[in-house]
């Protein structure tokens, strides 16, 4: 069962899901239910012997579109609500082994028209006021299955990380009368040293803020506020930016390289949001080849994080590695 438990001290919904503790754990290959479904063999989520791309609604989802009743009931200052979304797994392969970085910048793009066609209808919903595309990639980051594949949360709330960005943007503008993240974007290209990469629509950097040693954000160029925003060309030129990034991380220690990858963009609360920008962040978590950055006291206690290192040369040395 499921439910959403109102946090009234740090004022954000906590999502309670118990059904989740039976979810499918790293199974042998013969076994994985993202494979193509075999000729005899063991049906899995995908009931055809190949595939390009596929989305379904997730098995074991944090949210549902018809949730059940809540456990309990909310007595103040505890509020609890049903857990009302939905949750869906996107295929990005019918390869059990591989990974984003080793498909071609067409099945990349094939696969941002379908985050496009999930973000539209997903976002139409009425109970659907977000919608946060993202991908969990590698054991260090606590997969279940290690598959090609991405996920997609269509909340019914604002999350707090997307919340506190758009009141920052929302301040700025009215303070400046400009887009901070495109403020941010031109002081980025007007400095150089963060720049990963960059073409005619993106621009990829070590943010001068970044938490994580490696962490990049690709941005649009164009005031952009989401992922439907993007013309055919712009989303060419993310799959392209995309590809080279992950074949740098991938390059960088010479192993696949573990990463979350969290796309924000405007809600779809049917509010209008022209002082937000469409960008995509990765938080890998290898602060070394050897050494994982854990989020220990001050990050998890306090909400601070510490770098160990500075933007500046950790952007530098991904600007070093061949993306082929």
């Amino acid at each position: 069962m499921s439910e959403l438990r109102w946090n009234p001290v740090l004022r954000e919904w906590v999502v309670t899901a118990t059904h989740r503790q039976d979810r499918t754990f790293m199974p042998p290959k013969d076994y994985c239910p993202l494979c193509p479904t075999k000729p005899g063999g063991i049906a899995t989520e995908v009931p055809s012997e190949n595939y390009e791309i596929v989305v379904f609604e997730n098995k074991f989802p944090s949210l549902k579109a018809e949730p059940s009743e809540p456990a309990v009931e909310g007595i103040p200052p505890f509020q609890v609500e049903p857990s009302q979304g939905i949750c869906e797994v996107v295929l990005y392969s019918p390869k059990h082994e591989g990974s984003l970085a080793q498909e071609s910048e067409e099945k990349i793009k094939n696969l941002i028209d379908v985050w496009v066609d999930r973000y539209k209808e997903l976002g139409e919903k009425d109970f659907i006021n977000y919608i946060l595309i993202f991908e969990n990639k590698g054991e260090a980051i606590g997969v279940t299955l290690s598959h090609p594949h991405g996920q997609i949360y269509a909340f019914p709330f604002i999350p707090p990380i997307p919340a506190k960005e758009l009141s920052s943007a929302e301040e700025y503008m009215k303070n400046h009368g400009t887009c901070l993240f495109c403020d941010i974007n031109k002081e980025e290209m007007r400095d150089g040293r963060r720049i990963v990469l960059e073409n005619d629509s993106f621009i990829a950097v070590v943010p001068f803020y970044a938490r994580y040693p490696y962490e990049v954000h690709i941005s649009s160029k164009e005031h952009r506020a989401s992922i439907d925003e993007l013309s055919e060309t712009e989303r060419m030129d993310l799959s392209k930016i995309i590809k080279r990034l992950l074949m740098k991380y991938d390059n960088l220690f010479g192993f696949p390289f573990p990463y979350i990858m969290a796309m924000h963009q405007k809600p779809t609360d049917g509010k209008e949001y022209p002082y937000y920008h469409f960008h995509i962040e990765f938080y890998p978590p290898h602060r070394t080849a050897t050494k994982l950055k854990y989020l220990a006291g001050c990050e998890s206690g306090a909400g601070t994080f510490i770098n160990d290192t500075l933007p500046e040369d950790k952007a530098e040395e991904l600007r070093k590695v061949k993306p082929y």
